[in-house]
């Protein structure tokens, strides 16, 4: 493989990392702002500090992704944005409507708390359907039609109960007495909504995509492949096992619960990107014709090299910094 045909798979697989790597941080604190209007007006605040410290850092990789498709691959970037202009619009709103609501439920005054938190709850509900909407149509191959606009809804809503799932894993880990008891009551009522939907979801992927059915039912792919979803049932009856026996989270696993999540999440990426490859908008354009010239290439890798490893020791000096159970919001 020549340096012109490799450079753009590098891209991909920084633009893959990236947007795996959002919807799995920004996730679970997308998944903490939808259960805030379940928990108690203390509780609310150790939630969003359990938050705090990480959420601005968490959507960089928001940033990056959508920058590597923009500089990377502008013919595919001017398609997908076309394709869909209105829920990255709705994405945005709810994103800035979370940044005002986080600020505000403090600052202002107290009268007011119970509004912004609302509107954080809103501004996330917002933000993770319209990625779920985002990404149906993206599977779809943005093509109209009654079955293409039911699948985008399927995953509108399956997204943002998988975000709770992860959110909820999240407070167990950080959180510690009633509302850690709570949050595993949160899991174990969306953990079967969540499992039945993607199931439905998987099975009708298919029917939106036939090409998927050759990559995944042929032989030997079938058998080579098969680890993935025996993997996710495994991790699926992980998360079961601990939020129903709560002596588990009290012995010191409710860390599997989230790291059980993630890796349904990294699997589900896993096959998604393989059931689309090589295309980057499916059945429309593969990843070479979606690319910039070699020249410009090699000079945004450039700036890539030196920036990706920048990002990646920040996410992690930031984590092990604020790492431990969350404590009282304060804003001293």
């Amino acid at each position: 493989m020549t340096w012109a045909e490799l450079l753009p798979l590098i891209f991909l697989a920084v633009m893959g990392l990236a947007l795996l790597a959002y919807v799995v941080l920004d996730g679970y604190d997308l998944g903490v702002g939808l259960l805030l209007p379940l928990a108690s007006e203390s509780q609310k605040d150790t939630m969003i500090a359990s938050i705090g410290p990480f959420w601005d850092a968490n959507e960089t990789w928001l940033v990056l992704g959508v920058g590597v498709l923009l500089v990377a691959f502008p013919f595919a970037h001017s398609l997908v944005l076309t394709a869909l202009y209105l829920p990255v619009a709705v994405m945005l709103i709810g994103l800035i409507l979370r940044g005002v609501a986080f600020d505000f439920r403090v600052k202002a005054p107290l009268q007011y708390k119970d509004f912004w938190n609302k509107a954080f709850f809103a501004g996330s509900l917002l933000a993770s359907s319209a990625q779920g909407w985002m990404l149906g149509s993206y599977i779809t191959g943005f093509e109209p039609g009654w079955l293409g606009l039911a699948f985008s809804l399927g995953i509108a809503v399956t997204l943002p109960a998988a975000y709770i799932l992860l959110g909820a894993g999240w407070l167990i880990m950080k959180t510690d007495g009633d509302l850690q008891l709570r949050a595993v009551r949160w899991a174990r009522r969306v953990l079967w909504p969540m499992g039945a939907a993607l199931l439905a979801i998987s099975a009708a992927t298919p029917l939106v995509n036939p090409a998927v059915v050759e990559k995944w039912f042929g032989v030997p792919e079938v058998f080579a492949l098969m680890p993935v979803p025996l993997s996710c049932a495994m991790a699926f009856f992980a998360v079961r096992w601990v939020v129903t026996h709560p002596e588990a989270v009290k012995a010191g696993y409710g860390w599997v619960v989230f790291v059980s999540t993630v890796l349904i999440f990294v699997l589900a990426f896993f096959g998604l990107s393989y059931s689309i490859y090589p295309d980057i908008v499916i059945g429309r354009m593969t990843v070479w014709e979606a690319a910039i010239g070699t020249e410009a290439l090699t000079v945004i890798f450039i700036g890539v090299a030196v920036t990706l490893p920048v990002i990646i020791a920040y996410t992690i000096f930031i984590y092990r910094v604020f790492w431990g159970k969350a404590r009282d919001l304060t804003y001293n």
